[in-house]
Formats: C-alpha cells, sequence, structure tokens
C-alpha cells in the first residue's frame, strides 16, 4: 500500500525536530452543496529543524516516531514543482504533423 503524501503550511517549529503542518482539504457540504474547507494539523518529524513557520511543506505517512508523530517532512512544496518542471521540460514532445513537412522540406 502506497504511503499518503500530503502538503500544507507550517504552523509551529517550536519543538525539536518536529514541525505542525496544517493541511486545508476543500469539501462539498452535503446538504447545501456549498465548497468549504476543512483543516487538520499533523505533526511532523523534520531532523534537521530546517523548516520554518510559514513554509509550504510536503509530509508522508510513516511508522510512528512518538505520540503524535507518525508523519515526516519530504521537503518544500517548491521544490518538488520545480523538479516535475524539469521532468517535463527534458521530455521530448512529438512534432506536429506541419512542422515535420517544414522540416522535410527544408533538409530537401
Amino acid at each position: 500500500m502506497p504511503k499518503r503524501v500530503l502538503t500544507g503550511t507550517v504552523v509551529s517549529d517550536k519543538t525539536d525536530k518536529t514541525v505542525v503542518v496544517s493541511v486545508e482539504r476543500r469539501v462539498k457540504h452535503p446538504l447545501y452543496g456549498k465548497i468549504i474547507k476543512r483543516s487538520k494539523k499533523y505533526h511532523a518529524h523534520d531532523e534537521g529543524n530546517e523548516f520554518k513557520q510559514g513554509q509550504i511543506v510536503r509530509i508522508e505517512e510513516t511508522r510512528p516516531i512518538s505520540k503524535l508523530k507518525t508523519w515526516r517532512v519530504l521537503g518544500t512544496a517548491e521544490a518538488g514543482a520545480e523538479a516535475q518542471a524539469e521532468e517535463k521540460a527534458t521530455k521530448a514532445k512529438p512534432k506536429k504533423k506541419a512542422e515535420k513537412a517544414e522540416a522535410e522540406t527544408a533538409d530537401a
């Protein structure tokens, strides 16, 4: 079974090797149908005390580390987005028919 990965904002970094991450999710109200925000706080393990309050981070479910800590910080959400953008940029896109025809006429 894959581990859950969530994205949230660090709301507290006061404890040693621990950050509190608030994760918001949007749900539809069962009766009225309006989209509302629900949030939950997770205690996550931060080995190097490198994440500060206000940062957007990704957390992953892990084995219980302490009474409240069952998550660990993977890194900032921005770093993950940059890595995905680089992967997309390196993949070669197939040429369209018009571009192929122009390339063939240019070679001839």
